[in-house]
């Protein structure tokens, strides 16, 4: 089976979970639930994980960013997070460019 640019983008729109930067740590982390964050996760850093891989270039693209999805990758949660083998095969392939998209957000 062949992998293709959209199978990628479509399986990085359905990962789950909410990724917030801990100021303390200095880390990214995720949760399955906004709330459950507590208080050293501001607010305004929670972002769902089907858009927290995904890094604005101007108003019309996007760029999937390996080195997010590789956070998302180093928590070793991939089943919560519904990581697939389209996006393990984007990770394999650092030999191809990282995939730029124009989106529309739901």
């Amino acid at each position: 089976m062949s992998i293709t640019s959209a199978d990628i983008c479509q399986a990085a729109d359905c990962l789950q979970g909410f990724v917030g930067f801990n100021g303390k740590s200095g880390k990214h982390i995720v949760r399955f639930s906004e709330d459950s964050f507590g208080m050293d996760v501001a607010d305004t850093s929670i972002t769902p994980a089907s858009e927290f891989v995904w890094q604005t270039v101007d108003n019309e693209l996007m760029i999937l960013k390996r080195e997010l999805i590789q956070l998302l990758l180093d928590q070793n949660i991939n089943d919560r997070l519904a990581v697939t083998e389209p996006l393990l095969a984007y990770m394999r392939r650092r030999d191809l460019p990282e995939i730029q998209a124009q989106r529309v957000r739901q």
